[in-house]
């Protein structure tokens, strides 16, 4: 079962490999059917301590006293009602895929086999105000489809099975973002061609899916 101590290491982790700056970003896993552990408002990642994890039930009631769960808990409460096998979220202003998602533009799902194994096809989801139950009604569309989405003018939001995978798919995220704009410079990236692409899709965890 992941601990509090996994959410913080995970927390620093963003931190410390450039997907948060300041005071941005959340991780949450679920702690039991009808409970999640979140981390705080206002703190740091990188000064993250387990007291700053807080229990929230999936109806949005605190559970004891304490600090303030993290303003975005309406978005990782609306992944965790519509999919009871996610056990982790993770929210994090990664530059370079933030970058994609405040143009205006998806990423391409036809030029890394890598990056369409691990993520498949990741949505451009429309800017929603956040910390408003906005943003998890934005993401209602894609929940069933993906396990990775970038929030116009906002971020990025990684869901999956485990805490290790969902921060794994945020880095991979990033990563795969930062090549697409580097090879975008250099006259951009060389698609693989539709059969390829639908071979790779073939053995994604998603495939056949709409998104």
């Amino acid at each position: 079962m992941t601990s509090p101590a996994d959410v913080v290491r995970y927390s620093r982790l963003l931190a410390s490999n450039g997907l948060v700056a300041a005071l941005d970003g959340n991780v949450s896993v679920r702690k039991d059917a009808k409970t999640i552990l979140i981390t705080a408002g206002g703190r740091s990642k990188r000064e993250i301590t387990t007291r700053d994890i807080v229990v929230v039930g999936l109806d949005g009631h605190v559970k004891g006293r304490g600090r303030r769960p993290s303003s975005e808990l309406p978005m990782h409460l609306a992944i965790y009602r519509a999919r009871p096998e996610v056990k982790a979220v993770v929210h994090a202003h990664p530059p370079y895929a933030t970058a994609l998602a405040a143009s205006g533009q998806r990423m391409s799902v036809n030029v890394l086999p890598e990056v369409i194994l691990s993520l498949g096809i990741v949505p451009l989801v429309p800017y929603a105000m956040p910390s408003s139950d906005a943003v998890g009604e934005s993401l209602a569309a894609h929940l069933d489809s993906a396990h990775a989405a970038l929030l116009a003018n906002h971020g990025a939001v990684t869901w999956a099975r485990t805490l290790r995978e969902a921060y794994l798919l945020m880095e991979k995220l990033e990563h795969a973002a930062q090549i697409e704009f580097l090879a975008r410079l250099l006259g951009g990236p060389q698609p693989l061609t539709d059969p390829q692409v639908a071979e790779l899709l073939q053995m994604h965890p998603y495939a056949g899916r709409k998104t």
